[in-house]
């Protein structure tokens, strides 16, 4: 019912893999709208941040394709329900085992990631 936006969806997620892999922030915010919001736990520190200051660091770090780590981005899932949709995704970079649940919506006929959570997992 929904596979158009699941293959829209899709290509927003590998923007957004891409991304954060190569450390192309034009790219990124290609993905987000532009008040959304980033909550993590990362080793039970919280991480709070806009997509402004989220996006400053990732400008400001060295990308995983410069370490040279793999690309071994993937998506478990997605979800969509009329014009809103959840993506389950796994994210091991930097030496974190991320998983990222996003949130996205359908915003004047485009899809824009609207809240991501996340955590690391040993």
């Amino acid at each position: 019912m929904y596979k158009e936006h699941t293959k829209e969806i899709e290509g927003l997620i590998t923007n957004y893999f891409e991304g954060i892999y190569y450390g192309d922030v034009t790219k990124l915010e290609s993905c987000f709208h532009e008040n959304a919001y980033l909550y993590g736990d990362i080793n039970g520190t919280d991480y709070l941040k806009s997509v402004t200051e989220y996006l400053e660091g990732v400008k400001n770090r060295q990308s995983p394709k410069d370490l040279n780590e793999p690309l071994k981005m993937k998506i478990i899932g997605i979800e969509v329900m009329g014009k809103i949709a959840m993506a389950k995704l796994h994210v091991p970079m930097l030496g974190y085992n991320y998983y990222d649940y996003v949130s996205l919506a359908n915003i004047k006929g485009e899809w824009k990631i609207v809240n991501k959570i996340f955590t690391h997992i040993n």
